[in-house]
Formats: structure tokens, C-alpha cells, sequence
């Protein structure tokens, strides 16, 4: 990983150095590209060590953050819909939350008591065809098909970012790209491209299209147009805790929502990343992007792709020592901090992730694991972030 503080210096030296220094189109787009993935990596916190890694936060942990949109996601019609077609009640209890073996990270810690009250939750991760009907019914727009707004944009780059030009600020999402080579598993601008026209509806960029994939997870999905969804279908957001109390199906103190098995044993029983990531995927699963839902066995509670294919948003602000802060008694239904705080982006808030996606690799994440946790800021949507929703029994 490079030094945050020094990662945009060292990008546009590195540019300079390799060409004649050519202040065009080129490279402003270059720049601003990498300004967007780092996201605030200027931003450290006074006083921290910009140099100090934890071998455990792999570039995994930091999910590049998209720029904030001058629109809230508020701005979707609220449903009647009162059916549970699709879902199935997950029975309230009590579980250890938190992380199950040597590969868990300092925020699955301390492994703490939880007890959460029964719930419906989508047995699948909500797809492009349900996603299309909302879009249909309300006219929606997410986020990542709307220009970005400069004002907002600034207050999340280093001070004194000069503006991009106009023909730059287009709506644009980011997209996987795999490296020819062997590359740092601490720099992901290796494996992200920034893409204009990139969005649920062009998922790979312009050329790319929904045909024949209307029982794939939908993507490039933030959390405001998460929450416009939920708002319109009648549901909402699981909870952090419900999310992974789902995730176990039933099972007590297992790494993955089917047991201990290493998930590189047996049958295939998940959509990630197979061989060295990000430059050769073997697909013995069968899938290079994003997989159907249901491809998979279901967990003990019936629910599908817990593991793997997208990562899934979940209500919760982030804080890495959440988990520190509940302390030993057992806690009823937590609804997560009132603040969030990452200290590898200390002035950004965001929102916790769940679940893994098909980029999950053991070599640098785990996501697959029922108690891993990510996080990224509310208006991040990428090609692999979707999610599912659950609603309470009485809605």
C-alpha cells in the first residue's frame, strides 16, 4: 500500500517521469480518476502514522468511495406493498457475533452477545428485473447516472484539488478491470476503472446491457438508492447484527453460512474469485462477474448467496470499535453507532457491507466469512455492491 498521504504526489510524479509532461485531457482524467478511487487519501487525521499497516486491512477492507451526489436518494415514491413474497421470517435469538478464526480483522473483535428479534428477509439479493420494476413504477435515477456535483465533490478530495474540467464531471460508476500481470494487492486503482455510462443498467460500461441477466444481483448500487428502494418495496435495510445472524442459518460460531469447510474444498459453494486475483480467475465456479441468484446452495434458513457474488449494504453507520464499544452484556437488537468512524478515513462516513462478492479471494479477502465486515460511503455503488432487504412482521 502506498503511504495515503503520498499516493496522489507519487501518481502524477510517476506520470510525469514515464512521458513528457503533457497537461492535457489525458492526464487531468488520470488524476481525477485516481482522486475518486483514493478517496480522501490526503485526509489522515493528525498526528497518524500514514505509514502504519495492518497486514489484516488489505485493500479489501477500504472499497474504493464514490463522490457524494447533490441529490439524497430520498426522492423515490413510498409503497403499500405489504407482501412477503420472496422472503421467509428468520426466528429471533440469541448468537456470539464477531469474528470465528485467525482470519478475521480487528473490527470482528471483541466477539460479543447479541440478541435479535425475528424478521422476513429477500431470500436472494434483489435483482435487475425487481430493480427495473422500481425504476419503472417511480422513474428513479441512481446515483451513479447522475453528474457529479463539483461543491459536493471538493468536500471529499484534498484541500486545494484543482476543479476537473466540465467534459469530466459525466456520470460514471467503477468497474472491475483485471490486471495482465501479478500486481500489489494494497493498491486497488490496480483493479478499478473509473467508466463513464458504468451503472446498474450498463453494468460493465456503454455496450454492455442487462439481456438475459434479469436473475442476476442489480450493481453499481449505492446505499441512498438502496434506500429508495426499501422505502418504495415497504422493507428496509437489515441491521449489521441481523445481517449476520441471517447470514449463520442457524449454525453457532461457523466461519461461513455452511460450516467450517474452507470454501476452496468440495463443491462450489459460492460465487468469488478463483486463482490469483486480480490477474487470472480459473472460474471453476463457473462465473467470471456476477452469478444468477440461486446458483448456489442455500444457508440453513433457506437464503441464498450470503456468500460471495455482491457485497450487501446494511443500515448501520460504521465504526471499527463498535464492537468495543457495547461492551460485555449481552445487547438486544443493536442498531449500530450514532457516528461513523474509519480511521483510514477519518473525515468520511459510511455505511457497513456484508457478504463478500465475486472479487473475494482468501489471498487478500475473506468476505465470504459471515463475520467480515466493510464498509464504504453511502453514495458508492460498484460492480460488485448490491443488496437485499428485510422487513419486520408486523409491516
Amino acid at each position: 500500500m502506498l503511504p495515503q498521504n503520498n499516493m496522489f504526489t507519487l501518481i502524477v510524479t510517476s506520470l510525469i517521469m514515464s512521458k513528457p509532461f503533457v497537461y492535457n485531457k489525458i492526464l487531468i482524467a488520470t488524476v481525477v480518476i485516481i482522486v475518486f478511487i483514493a478517496c480522501n487519501q490526503n485526509n489522515k487525521a493528525p498526528g497518524e502514522n500514514a505509514l502504519a499497516v495492518n497486514e489484516k486491512d488489505s485493500s479489501c477492507c477500504k472499497i474504493p468511495s464514490r463522490f457524494a451526489s447533490s441529490k439524497n436518494g430520498d426522492d423515490a415514491t413510498s409503497s403499500t406493498h405489504t407482501s412477503t413474497n420472496g422472503m421467509v421470517w428468520i426466528e429471533g435469538g440469541s448468537f456470539q457475533m464477531g469474528g470465528d478464526n485467525d482470519q478475521a480483522s480487528e473490527d470482528e473483535y471483541p466477539k460479543h452477545k447479541v440478541k435479535v428479534a425475528g424478521f422476513y428477509m429477500d431470500v436472494t439479493e434483489v435483482t435487475n428485473a425487481q430493480f427495473a420494476e422500481f425504476v419503472k413504477e417511480t422513474g428513479y435515477t441512481t446515483i451513479a447516472e447522475r453528474k457529479p456535483d463539483w461543491e459536493e465533490l471538493k468536500k471529499q478530495v484534498p484541500p486545494g484539488t484543482p476543479k476537473p474540467d466540465e467534459s469530466l464531471l459525466v456520470p460514471a460508476s467503477l468497474v472491475f478491470k483485471s490486471s495482465k500481470n501479478e500486481v500489489s494487492l494494497e493498491d486497488y486503482s490496480q483493479w478499478w476503472e473509473w467508466k463513464e455510462g458504468a451503472n446498474w443498467k450498463q453494468p460493465q460500461g456503454p455496450g454492455s446491457s442487462l439481456k438475459e441477466k434479469e436473475a442476476f444481483p442489480v450493481v453499481h448500487i449505492s446505499w441512498l438508492d438502496a434506500q429508495a428502494y426499501c422505502k418504495w418495496a415497504g422493507k428496509r435495510l437489515p441491521t449489521e447484527a441481523e445481517w449476520e445472524w441471517a447470514a449463520r442459518g442457524g449454525l453457532s460460531n461457523n466461519i461461513y453460512p455452511w460450516g467450517n469447510e474452507s470454501i476452496n474444498n468440495g463443491a462450489m459453494k459460492a460465487n468469488y474469485w478463483q486463482g490469483s486475483f486480480p490477474a487470472t480467475n480459473t472460474m471453476q465456479d463457473k462465473f467470471y462477474n456476477t452469478a444468477p441468484v440461486k446458483s448456489f446452495a442455500a444457508n440453513g434458513y433457506g437464503l441464498y448467496d450470503m456468500a460471495g457474488n455482491v457485497w450487501e449494504w446494511c443500515a448501520d453507520n460504521y465504526h471499527n470499535d463498535y464492537y468495543k464499544m457495547l461492551g460485555s452484556d449481552e445487547v438486544s437488537n443493536p442498531q449500530g453507532p450514532d457516528k461513523s468512524f474509519d480511521p483510514q478515513e477519518p473525515y468520511t462516513k459510511k455505511r457497513v457491507l456484508r457478504g463478500g462478492s465475486f472479487l473475494c479471494n482468501d489471498s487478500y479477502c475473506s468476505g465470504y466469512r459471515v463475520a467480515r465486515r466493510m464498509k464504504s460511503t453511502e453514495d458508492s455503488g460498484m460492480e460488485h455492491v448490491g443488496f437485499r432487504c428485510v422487513k419486520n412482521k408486523s409491516e
